[in-house]
Parts: structure tokens; sequence; C-alpha cells
């Protein structure tokens, strides 16, 4: 059953992830993309032809996945632009509106293990496809395995396979989003890790045009990504912590396979995750940046530091489910100062509405040069004015019958107290969120690929963080 999640169609390679079914998807998107070019006013480029771009991270046959799908997009009278290598799935999503073409098909399971490839369909807005768009093409799809691919009735057409690089493209855009010169002057010392992955090659050398002493680990195309999730997390960066400490960095950077996603180490070896790496940043952008000001964007999974930095500056604050999907719809309606999500994504205002982990690691440089501070001490002044947040997430593995019954039990009975402390509100827009008296809060939302619950709780106070770990463990 081809389903797609939260960002695409993943599975495992040679298990469900075969070319009979690459091809499946591939053609449900031509119908879909054939589809609305008859029926809608999409404005592509003045040529007789329509085109879309196919980009693929650094994954086992991903180049060839691409190249299959190609070819289906040429049998149904639509062109390709193929990548010429492993390319972040932002330059692939930003290249859609530098081309002003169809769309996008990303082949990328992200922060996935190396077992898994995937396919991302990015339409003509740059941005990640809305609940409605893969819904439309999940109808396309075969309704049985024994189905072959329906073909559009396209006539002859003149459809062609051309391969592009956008690498200096980008990194001439690029450019108006970050404030080089500071970083220019500062001349920073930087360890950058791109975890095997797609990063290599756009992030060093964005740092090396802007005056900074880069070195870096794990920075060769490896399919298997050094035998871990290619994940920027804490457990997953231990190389790149140990060696800033040992090599005297000012700091270190990494990116997971496809770079959409950021991880930051700061001068002292301490991973910071994306809730403190988000905070700073709209910190930063707020009273240093010298961006024009915006809403705020952030998941129901995110940080509340994010609130109450808001809070005083009389900022609004969007809540959205998680999905950079739900941040991206916002992000096209109005202007956003900074939207993100706790797993590692970020996108800023007049950028594509899709989370850039290229563009992240840069702001993170630009505020450790423009504010002469190294990260642990932007840290530790945010915590003082504003408190402790701390923040847990973690999984319990189950069933999907016990899955579902328990997730109905808590929209339809939540607890009253966790710990002895009254539960003061209950949000159920994407789970179930519950908001303690004192601010703290849990929420547990239900995997839609696994048997599995995921725990995400955050508090001021240690002690109520245990209480809330307990109650968590006591789910199941």
């Amino acid at each position: 059953m081809i389903k797609f999640g939260t960002d695409g169609w993943r599975a495992i390679i040679s298990d469900e992830f075969t070319f009979e079914n690459v091809r499946k998807v591939a053609q449900a998107i031509a119908d879909y993309l054939n589809l609305k070019l008859q029926t809608s006013n999409i404005k592509i480029n003045p040529k007789s032809q329509p085109q879309i771009i196919i980009g693929y991270d650094a994954r086992f046959l991903a180049d060839q996945f691409a190249l299959e799908i190609a070819k289906v997009m040429k049998e149904n009278g639509i062109s390709s632009l193929v990548t010429e290598r492993d390319t972040p799935t932002p330059i692939v999503a930003w290249s859609v509106k530098d081309k002003n073409v169809l769309g996008a098909i990303m082949l990328t399971a992200s922060h996935n293990p190396p077992e898994y490839c995937g396919i991302k369909f990015i339409p003509h807005y740059a941005g990640p496809a809305t609940e409605e768009i893969t819904k439309e093409i999940e109808a396309k799809l075969p309704t049985s395995n024994a189905q072959r691919p329906s073909k559009s009735q396209i006539p002859t057409s003149n459809a062609q396979i051309e391969h592009f690089e956008p690498r200096e493209r980008y990194f001439e855009y690029i450019e108006k989003f970050i404030d080089v010169e500071a970083i220019k002057k500062a001349k920073l010392k930087i360890l950058y890790d791109p975890m095997y992955g797609s990063g290599r090659g756009y992030l060093d050398k964005l740092l090396v045009m802007y005056g900074c002493q880069v070195e870096e680990i794990h920075n060769y195309r490896d399919v298997l990504f050094g035998g871990q999730n290619p994940e920027p997390g804490d457990k997953e960066l231990t190389e790149l912590k140990a060696k800033v400490l040992e090599g005297k960095f000012d700091l270190g950077l990494a990116n997971d396979g496809d770079a959409d996603r950021f991880g930051v180490v700061d001068e002292r070896g301490n991973f910071l995750d994306a809730n403190k790496v988000l905070s700073l940043l709209f910190n930063y952008l707020i009273t240093t940046g010298g961006r024009e000001l915006g809403s705020v964007v952030r998941s129901i999974a995110t940080t509340s530091l994010i609130d109450e930095i808001a809070k005083e500056h009389d900022i609004k604050v969007h809540e959205t489910k998680v999905g950079f999907k739900y941040i991206a719809e916002i992000m096209m309606k109005e202007p956003v100062l900074i939207g993100g999500e706790e797993s590692g994504g970020l996108s800023i205002n007049g950028h594509i509405p899709e989370k850039d982990g290229i563009l992240a690691d840069l702001l993170v440089v630009e505020m450790a040069a423009k504010t002469k501070k190294p990260l642990s001490q932007l840290w530790r002044e945010l915590v003082k004015k504003y408190g402790s947040y701390e923040f847990k997430r973690g999984k319990v593995e189950t069933t999907d019958e016990k899955k579902n019954a328990l997730m109905e039990k808590l929209k339809k009975a939540p607890p009253s107290e966790i710990g002895g402390m009254k539960v003061e509100n209950v949000k159920t827009s994407d789970g179930v969120k519950l908001i303690l008296e004192d601010k703290s809060w849990v929420l547990v939302r239900p995997s839609g690929t696994e048997p599995v619950l995921r725990i995400y709780y955050e508090s001021k106070d240690p002690e109520v963080l245990k209480l809330i770990a307990q109650f968590a463990k006591g789910l199941v």
C-alpha cells in the first residue's frame, strides 16, 4: 500500500520501494500535473513543453530511481531537468521557483535509516505538498499491486530529459538572506559534518567563500551513512562534539542526509537541539538581525520559549500540526519572521516555504559573527532572561490496536492531573497535548506509519519533568 506520510512516501529499498512502485508513483504525479495543466492557470515558462525538476539525495540507487521517474515523465509529455549529482532538498525546491517550472520530485528519505528511500513531491510554489495535493496523487495510484500504472493520453511530444547544476545560482541567491560582511570580519573556525549526505559541497563551500576557516568530517558520499541514521541529533553527532572541543573550533555544524535539517554544536562541544537554536535565532532576528518583522510559526511539539520571546516583543504566534507543510501554508499567506519545528527545520521571511538546513546553519554563523559572542554565552543569556526550558522527547512501542485505543481514550477522557498538578488545557489538533497549571506540557502523538506513540514534553521544573516522564511510561 503506497501512502504519503507527513513529508512524502517512504519505504525500504527493494521491499516496497521498488522500480515498479516508483513508476506507479511517478505516473500518478504525471496524471496529476497534466490534469492541473488542463484545468488550472499554473504559470510556467512560456514554452510549449511542460517541465519538472527531479533531484535525489545520496542514498543507494536514488540517482537511478530519479532517471526512471524522468522516463515516465517523458512518456507523459513532461520534460525533466535532473540534477547532475545528489542535491539538498531545499536547493531542489528553490530551483522550482528559479526555473519557473511545474514542480519537482525529490528522491529522499531525509533523516531515515539508510535502507529507506522516498519520493517527495514539491508543487509549483516550491514548498511541501499539501494534504489536498497528496490525496489527489494517491487517488490516481493503482488500487492493487496487480494493476499496471495508467498512461496519460498524451500525443507524441518533444519532451526531453536534461541535466543541470543549481549550485552557483543558489549561492548567488542565498546571499541576500545573510550578512556576508559580518561573517567575513569574524573569521570563525568551523567544523562541518554533512553526515555523508548532500550538504557536502554546499555549506562548506559557502563558508569558505565567506572567509571562515572550515574543516570537515564525513564529507563524501556513503549510501550507508556510516552505519547510522543521517539525523543531526545529539547521539549521532558524538564525533562532531568531541572534535569541536578538541580542535578549539568556534562552533560545529551539521546537516541531515538531504540537508533540509540542521545540527549545531557550541564551542564547548555541547549539542544545541532545534528548540534552542530556533529560540536563539528568533531572539537574534528580532533584536540584532536587522530583518523585517513578521509573525512566528512553530509546530505543536516545539518549545514554549518561542511564545515567551514573542510575548515580550508583541509578535503573533501561530501553532500548527507537526509537519513543515503546515508551517509553509502560513508562510505563503503572511510575512513570517521565522517558522520552525523541534525536528530541525526552519525557514525565514522571503525564502521558499520549505525547511532549509543550509540557510539555518548560515544564520547560526551570522548570529555568532554579528553578536561577537560564543553560542554557549548566547544561550546562557537567553536562559537568564526567560528561564530554563527543559525539553524531552521519546517513543513508546506498542501495537496498532493499543495505540489507537489509547489515543481515543486520551481524547475522550484526558487526565485531570499529572503527578498532582492540574491539567489546565487540552489540545487535540494533532494528537493530545496536555498543558499543566504551571505551563509545563506533554504531547502524545500516534505515528502514522509505525505501532509507536511519540511523546514530547517540556517544563522549567526538573521535578515536574520527572512526573511527566512517569506519566508517559505508564501510558501503555
